[in-house]
């Protein structure tokens, strides 16, 4: 199982939906609130090349990016093989 990372705020709505779809595959995952930690937004920047929106998901090194590109992934059959690595 790949490490599943989330650049999120607690009041994002699609962080909500996203952390929803992880949390129903049962896939644990490491969340950082960049509300409460501002300095981590930087961070995230820099990994996601340049995407400033929350979510910013990571699936292992891949930037998988937002809700929506989650849910499509997993509307196309293909999150649970990104998960499995």
């Amino acid at each position: 199982m790949q490490l599943v990372t989330l650049y999120t705020t607690p009041i994002c709505p699609f962080c909500i939906a996203a952390k929803r779809l992880l949390d129903s595959k049962g896939v644990s995952y490491t969340d950082i609130d960049v509300m409460r930690d501002p300095s981590r937004r930087k961070e995230m920047m820099q990994k996601a090349n340049g995407g400033h929106t929350v979510p910013q998901i990571f699936i292992g090194e891949t930037h998988v990016g937002g809700c929506d590109e989650l849910h499509a992934l997993e509307r196309a059959g293909k999150l649970d093989a990104l998960l499995a690595g």
